[in-house]
């Protein structure tokens, strides 16, 4: 859905640098920028597996913010929202700036968000959520079903939360321009995945399929892939999750998508489905969880054309454009892995499918970390930290049973 893009070239030949960036998502390209800010004569490259925009910051759903409202309902979850709010809230408008300053066109718009619920479980679970919102004077309106439907559409939901300071964007286009946009004194490499890191005297060698790379200091910003280069395994797991978006509607289909010319919906629960209206004319659908091995792409394109005809069944005769998936990193108690591996070795990991603004915070901090600026306790002290997770085959074998059990549990907002 975007115009052609200048990809760099990948690492060619030997290089040694200061600081080496894997992963050139949010958090990796956040690191960077600001490792540049704080020491503006280092050599800083960022290497890429594929190509920028072609990852999973590139194919979320596209919401983000700085107001932290977490799946928790009770009051020590709205506390520890606050802290963390502070925290993403100044990594947003520092995102924000960048963005405004080089003129990236990412289609942000702050239009707020959804958070429904179409059974009374969900209702119930987002009662609670409106006492924490209120806890932490975050601005809302509660909403009934006929307020839900004036909006998307649908009388599918029950019950909402409005969420006011949400911002909608195309994230493929964000990451790009992020990417386009870093100073000239940063190198980046695409197409240069790294196969193996190793300790070298004082530093690290990266070895890539055509050269290798020296850093002094290596940041692992390359989330559910941390594990294949035989970090965190016990800390983070990798999962599929998939997304579709439809045709462009005709006019007279679009009166079924709402009075809202934008507008983002997020389930009551986890397993649930997220739904957007992307421009006027077409509806993006994320749903679906796999561990382990993806789901068939007609599986993923059946399921997720039910998802949208329960909700618009008048639209029934609309099939979807695009339909892909994507690898994110969950935690076991969805706190992120942040901070030194080793002598010259950090990391971050674990977004827990919430990469953008929190992303960019967890990569902008890692570098103040590296550059001995701030409380280096702040991060993990407010964000907690991943606990550990089994290892295989309780892993997978715990999954399924989890997703089975949450998947009953959703039962409608699936």
């Amino acid at each position: 859905m975007l115009p052609a893009r200048s990809v760099h070239a990948p690492l060619a030949k030997d290089e040694t640098v200061d600081y080496a960036i894997v992963g050139a998502g949010y958090t990796g390209l956040a690191a960077a920028r600001r490792m540049q800010e704080l020491d503006p004569q280092a050599r800083i490259a960022i290497v890429e597996a594929t190509q920028v925009g072609e990852g999973s910051s590139a194919r979320n759903s596209g919401f983000t913010g700085a107001e932290v409202l977490p799946r928790s309902e009770t009051m020590e979850g709205a506390d520890k929202a606050m802290r963390q709010t502070l925290l993403v809230r100044e990594a947003f408008k520092w995102l924000m700036d960048i963005v405004q300053e080089h003129e990236i066109d990412c289609d942000v718009q702050k239009v707020g968000a959804i958070r429904a619920a179409a059974t009374q479980a969900g209702e119930a679970s987002l009662r609670k959520v409106v006492e924490v919102a209120e806890a932490n004077k975050i601005a809302h309106t509660v909403l009934d079903r006929s307020d839900i439907q004036d909006r998307i559409g649908s009388d599918y939901y029950r019950f909402g939360i409005y969420l006011n300071d949400t911002y909608l964007l195309q994230p493929a286009a964000l990451i790009r321009g992020l990417a386009d946009a870093l100073p000239e004194s940063i190198k980046l490499y695409e197409n240069t995945p790294v196969e193996a890191l190793e300790r070298d005297g004082n530093g690290w060698i990266l070895k890539t399929r055509s050269a290798l790379m020296r850093a002094r200091c290596v940041v692992l910003a390359n989330n559910g892939f941390i594990p294949k280069l035989g970090y965190l395994k016990l800390r983070m797991t990798s999962i599929y999750t998939y997304a579709a978006v439809t045709n462009s509607l005709a006019e007279a289909d679009r009166a079924h998508l709402g009075a809202s010319p934008a507008w983002g919906l997020l389930p009551s629960h986890r397993l649930g489905t997220t739904l957007r209206r992307i421009g006027p004319d077409r509806v993006m659908v994320r749903s679906l969880y796999a561990h382990g091995a993806e789901i068939r792409q007609s599986e993923v394109a059946a399921k997720l054309r039910d998802r949208f005809i329960r909700r618009w069944p008048a639209l029934e005769h609309i099939d979807f454009e695009y339909v892909w998936g994507g690898a994110t990193a969950l935690t076991m108690n969805g706190s992120p892995w942040w901070g030194k591996l080793d002598e010259g070795l950090y990391a971050s990991g674990g977004c827990n499918g919430s990469g953008i603004a929190k992303g960019t915070m967890l990569g902008r901090h890692l570098a103040d970390l590296i550059q001995g600026v701030g409380n280096p306790n702040e991060v993990p002290s407010i964000m907690g930290t991943a606990s550990l997770i089994a290892p295989e085959p309780f892993r997978s074998i715990g999954f399924q049973i989890i997703s089975a059990l949450e998947g009953r549990k959703a039962g409608r907002e699936a």
